[in-house]
């Protein structure tokens, strides 16, 4: 009898485990949607080619997302678009208009559909090691979202820095030129 309990019991174990499906590891995409409400001005997302070193400073995480670079730059910009709070700021690698196809074959294809990607954003331009330096200083006291994606064309990297989307730089310089013109409250 205790053997045919234990069985049962066994067979009842097997059976409530896989009733239950395991819960799928995170997306890149949910990972965008659950990080993007805690990310703000001075945060940064980048979409990344595959070749894009894995940084040690302690704000910045990686994500494999081994996806297309461009499916995942139009998500990341429309989750952008989609939040009350921030706004994309981009900028590439300088060296992109000069990489030539005989070099990068698809590099020309490649301009121009992230240049159609991006219309309408201003894209501001820095050399390659800047940037990364630049990024593992944010990384230091701000959160860095790096997608690595498969894309295996050099100098592609889209780097989304985000800044206030209810404060703009002009209302900045309006508040800083007024308090610096005005003594400060007495208390």
């Amino acid at each position: 009898m205790r053997k045919l309990a234990f069985v049962l019991s066994f067979l009842l174990a097997a059976v409530i485990a896989h009733a239950a499906p395991p819960s799928a590891p995170p997306t890149w995409k949910a990972k965008v949607a659950a990080t993007l409400p805690l990310l703000g001005h001075r945060n940064w997302i980048l979409v990344v080619d595959s070749a894009y070193p894995l940084q040690t400073s302690p704000g910045v995480e990686t994500v494999e997302t081994n996806a297309d670079q461009l499916e995942v730059v139009r998500s990341v910009l429309s989750a952008i678009a989609g939040s009350i709070h921030v706004r994309p700021v981009i900028s590439m690698d300088a060296e992109l208009p000069f990489v030539p196809e005989e070099d990068a074959p698809g590099i020309s294809a490649y301009r121009a559909r992230i240049a159609d990607l991006l219309h309408g954003f201003p894209v501001e331009s820095a050399p390659h090691d800047r940037v990364i330096a630049d990024i593992a200083e944010a990384g230091k006291q701000f959160h860095v979202l790096i997608l690595k994606t498969k894309l295996a064309i050099p100098y592609t990297s889209v780097f989304i820095r985000l800044d206030c989307k209810y404060w703009s730089a002009d209302a900045e310089r309006r508040l800083r030129t007024k308090m610096a013109g005005t003594p400060p409250p007495a208390h």
